[in-house]
């Protein structure tokens, strides 16, 4: 029943899809994270799913494309992109870490989150026009989000928490067991070995743009923040979401070559 009240829990903390309503207590938060990876199959199941309609209709590259950058804001009600906003805002200032932990708390919108925002949406946009006119098939991008939430999974449960409260510490307090680092791992394991089933060269470019983007979330976030947050974790999803995409979206036009 745990398992199941977290499953629950997981979707109505990291989505908007409508789950039922229940009680819940701490011990139910430990196992949150082995869910959390399930958002992302939604995501690129509806990628999927639009992308053969799309294809079926015979709909512009521009309306395909800006349906797929809307549909993961539409299912996780853009919480990770709140995190990159906020983040972007922090980064930009300069200040000290304990300035910029501040900002990330700070509700009101920067210029350089707005900035930030518009560069990554408008980019993301230009990858996914890209995709169709080259007809590429989107198999490794919809096993994108799952990998990117495994990977801020894993660091959210194995990595030191900047604050020590927010929304991420409540729930990264609560694991006390390694198996769920382990399921986080399988997850991993899976999304690798999928995504090389799928295509050795499409699926090793986006698992390199993923670790990269993993390494520099690595070094920014101890750096710049002495741990992760809740924003933090954001940025990175979407910064991974968007390298693994770029790098699908390049090789797939040298193949094309």
């Amino acid at each position: 029943m745990r398992l199941i009240r977290a499953f629950g829990l997981a979707f109505a903390m990291y989505s908007k899809i409508p789950m039922p309503r229940q009680e819940w207590n701490d011990r139910d938060l430990e196992y949150v994270f082995c869910w959390f990876p399930a958002i992302g199959l939604v995501c690129g199941g509806l990628y999927l799913l639009w992308w053969r309609l799309a294809a079926f209709l015979g709909l512009s590259a521009a309306l395909t494309a800006v349906v797929c950058v809307i549909l993961p804001l539409a299912v996780t009600g853009a919480i990770h992109l709140d995190g990159f906003c906020d983040t972007a805002d922090a980064l930009a200032s300069h200040q000290s870490r304990e300035r910029k932990l501040e900002i990330l708390k700070d509700s009101a919108v920067g210029a350089f989150a707005l900035i930030g925002c518009v560069c990554y949406l408008l980019l993301e946009f230009a990858l996914w026009y890209q995709a169709a006119v080259d007809a590429l098939e989107p198999w490794v991008p919809a096993v994108v989000p799952v990998l990117s939430r495994s990977l801020s999974g894993l660091a959210a449960v194995t990595r030191k928490n900047a604050r020590g409260s927010g929304l991420l510490a409540t729930f990264t307090k609560a694991v006390t067991c390694r198996q769920v680092r382990w399921v986080l791992v399988g997850w991993l394991v899976m999304c690798a070995g999928g995504m090389l089933f799928l295509s050795l060269p499409l699926g090793g470019a986006a698992l390199a743009a993923a670790g990269l983007t993993y390494g520099y979330y690595y070094v920014v976030s101890r750096k710049e923040f002495g741990g992760i947050t809740g924003d933090l974790a954001g940025w990175f999803l979407q910064l991974c979401e968007l390298a693994c995409l770029l790098a699908v979206v390049i090789v797939g036009r040298v193949m094309a070559l």
